[in-house]
């Protein structure tokens, strides 16, 4: 089996495995697979995306054919990516291929400087959410997703911590530590503490695990807001201002 990126040629391909990893793994009426099909991978979107410098599509091929497919997208610091689908043809199930494609994508994206990476998962399909656990990952939030009309729920999912610091880079190119045993619920997701210094000494700001970014620091109120995906946690006080 080869993983390698998609091409234009792939796109026929691409289709037929999302609408066969979609029958097979989602409580959606055919209608719905099919304007979702249509809407996300129709030639001229599925071309941007193969041109977008920060999506990558990695095509798993066997004997010639395409039997699986990851879409990963890098966040605009390039520092972190999501994972947003990765379907593998129902045919083809339990060889190996999400997995060969998972750590190809995991290894594509870290050679491209991203030190963190998420993944979303549709919370019905049981074996998306149980394949993401068995990597290592924990769900962290849980967000809406509009699919032919209709809303449905999709977990996020992030690599678990090991119990101390991880350190990331800030937008200013600082080293800054996240705690992730001392975190905050969020509405879509948890904040977790951050620090400037590996002693876990100077407060920095908050990371917000729906996103995989540096949110806004709490005001006087004991508000947080991420100002990238609108993820917040509401003040631990009373507000004058709604008084």
């Amino acid at each position: 089996m080869e993983i390698r990126t998609a091409t234009s040629a792939d796109r026929p391909a691409i289709r037929d495995v999302a609408r066969r990893s979609l029958q097979a793994s989602y409580s959606l009426d055919l209608e719905a697979i099919t304007t979702a099909v249509s809407e996300w991978y129709d030639e001229d979107t599925l071309e941007e995306r193969l041109d977008d410098a920060d999506r990558r599509i990695l095509a798993a091929e066997r004997e010639g054919q395409v039997v699986g497919f990851a879409e990963s997208e890098r966040s605009a610091d390039g520092e972190t990516a999501t994972i947003l689908w990765l379907h593998v043809d129902p045919a083809y199930r339990g060889q190996g291929v999400a997995d060969a494609l998972f750590d190809r994508t995991r290894e594509s994206l870290a050679e491209g400087g991203v030190e963190r990476v998420a993944g979303r998962v549709l919370a019905d399909n049981d074996d998306g959410n149980d394949f993401y656990e068995a990597q290592g990952f924990e769900q962290v939030g849980r967000e809406e997703v509009e699919i032919a009309g209709r809303t449905h729920v999709e977990n996020v999912y992030a690599e678990e911590g090991g119990g101390g610091l991880q350190s990331i880079r800030a937008a200013d190119g600082a080293t800054v530590y996240v705690d992730e045993s001392d975190w905050d619920e969020g509405s879509t997701g948890k904040f977790y503490t951050v620090y400037a210094d590996e002693d876990a000494t100077e407060h920095y700001g908050y990371f917000c695990s729906n996103c995989n970014r540096l949110a806004n620091a709490m005001d006087a109120m004991g508000r947080i807001e991420c100002d990238s995906c609108g993820n917040a946690r509401k003040a631990t006080r009373w507000d004058a201002a709604y008084l």
